[in-house]
């Protein structure tokens, strides 16, 4: 329960550190972060990021990350993800902001060989990336499944409690910072956000009410998905959990 409870500390950390130096990170290690700056910096919603990061742990999935510039494909993949989320992202700013996030404090490209190199190159990625894909730009979001979990879940709980402790916003980061990990691919969106929700639970020291009434008190969530079993959910609330002590770091 202390590596559970250890995760919030960690995760207050994270967000406290300074901006990475990415020309200095090793390959792909600051990737996902990347993906993330860039994504607000757009302003684009969570979920859009999230399906960027996907799109970037399902290329490499197959592609050799000795073969191309990881912030090139990161930034095509915040493009495929606009257009997946109906979200749609201007080349020309997905550029400088990429650009920028990688040369800090640079201003906007002029209209010149390095932007027009950079511009070519990112769109050029976009279709490999979509290739790779299949043209398939249905990522399923566990952040629908999560937000439908938590309206209901706030029913069960007196209105007291629930404004007293943030549950949707721990559970929404911790499934925001799961996708920083490939692992994530590895498991149904139902069952991540239902992990992310229980885990955020035991983070907070909140039971849920009547659930130790229940002869499993895991059967609580089997009303949101009957096929995740006790030991699987266990064991996504650990990959998630190895984010954290896993993540290189930015400076």
């Amino acid at each position: 329960m202390k590596d559970v409870i250890d995760v919030m500390a960690l995760q207050s950390n994270r967000r406290e550190r300074r901006l990475a130096d990415y020309r200095s990170g090793p390959g792909h290690s600051l990737a996902t972060n990347f993906i993330f700056e860039c994504g607000i910096k757009l302003g684009l919603q969570p979920a859009t990021v999230a399906t960027a990061a996907i799109f970037y742990h399902k290329f490499f999935k197959e592609a050799d990350k000795n073969d191309y510039d990881c912030y090139v494909i990161c930034t095509a993949c915040l493009c495929a993800a606009g257009k997946s989320r109906d979200e749609p992202v201007r080349l020309r700013d997905a550029v400088n902001v990429a650009h920028n996030s990688i040369n800090r404090g640079a201003g906007p490209l002029e209209l010149g060989e390095e932007y027009w190199s950079w511009r070519g190159a990112v769109a050029q990625a976009e279709l490999l990336v979509l290739r790779l894909l299949g043209f398939n730009l249905d990522a399923p979001s566990p952040h629908r499944y999560l937000l439908h979990y938590l309206r209901s879940l706030q029913e069960w709980f007196p209105a007291s409690q629930w404004r007293s402790a943030p549950i949707a916003r721990t559970a929404m980061g911790f499934l925001q910072d799961y996708h920083h990990s490939p692992s994530i691919l590895d498991y149904r969106a139902p069952h991540i956000a239902v992990a992310c929700l229980t885990l955020a639970l035991h983070v907070l020291g909140v039971s849920v009410p009547l659930a130790s009434t229940l002869d499993d008190d895991a059967a609580w969530y089997s009303v949101f998905t009957k096929d995740l079993q006790k030991e699987k959910n266990w064991e996504i609330m650990e990959k998630i959990m190895q984010v954290y002590s896993k993540e290189p770091e930015p400076i």
